[in-house]
């Protein structure tokens, strides 16, 4: 049933003029499925302080409650059309009185982790999209079809919310920064092997995949406590987030996996300086793929000792700094990392190699990251002693990736189970950093086993085939001069 409505809803906002992509169709649908997991969220603790004899303090305001003027209804319970607001009546409310007044919560509340500043941030940094207000009726009228009450219902709803930011990976433009391979995550958490009443953090969080899924396998131990369960929802997982979707796609995520009130942070993580992090900024586990290829500004570079312009270079020097001397680490960068000869490149290599433990490098066939054409690579290293050896892991399924045929579990099955004691095999094989050159660092991905490597063809080789096709080209050019 869920799924229809979610198929629904992206064929109402692909009508509307104000919505043209799958990042305006998930923008859109967050911030309606906020203000109606929030709407369950209030009845639920009214129920509860009712059952105690307590008068329950209601977040929001009556006249701006979901069950106000999204979906009001009537003494028997059904939709009450003569009290919903629509068309221009609808677009002039939500504009000019929902958002603001929502808006306002960031500047009322108590601290940045409370459910409050969230609604204020969220409706501080979206808008409503939809220039029809009729079109904003019907997805207000299937969004209250939706409901967040049991653990089951959150579950389903999670993992339609989970393909819609896939698709949004899909869609181009910069979607692919949004989604990592779920498959991939998984692997990465298994091998960091987190446990309850550690702290884990992702200061580049994009949809908050890597903390969900954190989430979910920290779910599955058994024997859980209150006390655990607490310390999962309030003192576990922690992120930071620049881009303004992104953010709202990371407290969504969290909250449909079970997470209630997200410690999620909107804010340049590169803007803080290397140097004000203090011994309680730091945490156990980094999980995150900080976005690569983009270039960050002198100032910016300031607050970093190794001076470059690529972002995920200055994430990296960040991660290490935030791990705790003990902590473990697991990300995604590109595969130049270990190759590059630029200076920041080189000093971060030595960096890495003298002050952490890189223990795996597990290195991705092309298009794990669909839409992506980069190749990557995921470093597995442990804060607090150097490196003495590097065990090296080369993905290959078999088969070409893509859309259709996507990274999946079984494709990780081997790497996980051999990460465990370093096995070598064919796609796997280690060095000892003693045998590095200290001069360049250079750590690159040479598999010594197993498959041969393309022949590599001589220049005159190639010389020669240039001059038989250039020969080709020219007879056919005569041909069709003749003809003319």
């Amino acid at each position: 049933m869920f799924e229809q409505t979610f198929k629904n809803i992206d064929d109402i906002l692909h009508k509307d003029a104000g919505c043209s992509s799958e990042l305006d169709y998930t923008e859109q649908a967050s911030w309606m499925l906020f203000l109606r997991y929030l709407d369950d969220l209030e009845r639920e603790r009214s129920l509860a302080a009712e059952l105690e004899n307590k008068r329950y303090q209601y977040i929001l305001d009556e006249p701006y409650r979901w069950s106000s003027w999204a979906a009001p209804k009537d003494k028997q319970g059904r939709f009450d059309h003569n009290r919903a607001l629509t068309g221009h009546d609808l677009i002039e409310f939500v504009d000019g009185k929902l958002f603001p007044y929502l808006k306002s919560f960031k500047h009322r509340a108590d601290n940045p982790n409370t459910i409050q500043y969230k609604i204020g941030e969220i409706f501080s940094e979206i808008k409503n999209k939809l220039q029809s207000g009729y079109s904003l009726r019907d997805v207000l009228e299937k969004i209250d079809e939706l409901h967040f009450r049991s653990q089951k219902d959150k579950h389903e709803l999670s993992h339609l919310y989970e393909a819609k930011i896939k698709n949004m990976g899909n869609a181009g433009r910069n979607g692919g920064e949004y989604y990592t391979p779920r498959a991939l995550i998984r692997a990465m958490v298994e091998v960091v092997h987190p446990k309850i009443g550690e702290t884990i953090y992702d200061g580049a969080v994009g949809s908050a995949g890597f903390l969900c899924e954190a989430f979910d396998y920290l779910r599955r131990c058994k024997n859980l406590s209150t006390k655990d369960l607490k310390t999962l929802q309030e003192k576990t997982f922690y992120a930071k987030e620049k881009k303004s979707l992104a953010y709202v796609i990371a407290i969504m995520n969290m909250i449909l996996h079970g997470i209630e009130a997200p410690n999620v942070l909107h804010t340049n993580t590169l803007a803080e300086n290397l140097a004000d992090i203090q011994e309680k900024d730091r945490y156990d586990i980094v999980l995150a793929n900080p976005p690569f290829g983009g270039k960050e500004r002198t100032e910016v570079q300031q607050n970093f000792p190794i001076k470059t312009g690529e972002t995920a270079f200055l994430f990296l020097q960040h991660f290490i700094k935030s791990l705790r001397a003990g902590g473990r680490a697991a990300i995604v960068i590109k595969n130049t990392f270990l190759s590059n000869t630029d200076n920041a490149a080189i000093a971060l290599r030595k960096e890495l190699l003298e002050n952490c433990s890189l223990h795996s490098v597990l290195d991705c066939p092309a298009k794990t990251f669909l839409g992506a054409g980069v190749k990557t690579i995921v470093l597995f290293f442990t804060k607090g002693e150097p490196t003495k050896k590097i065990w090296y892991y080369q993905l290959d399924p078999g088969r070409s990736l893509g859309k259709t045929n996507p990274l999946n579990d079984e494709d990780l099955k081997e790497f996980v189970a051999l990460q465990k004691s370093f096995v070598n095999s064919e796609k796997s094989w280690s060095i000892k950093v003693s045998d590095i050159d200290k001069t360049t660092w250079d750590l690159s991905v040479k598999n010594p086993n197993g498959q041969q490597q393309e022949e590599v063809r001589s220049p005159k080789d190639i010389i020669k085939e240039i001059i038989t096709l250039d020969k080709k080209s020219t007879k056919v050019i005569k041909e069709i001069e003749s003809l003319l």
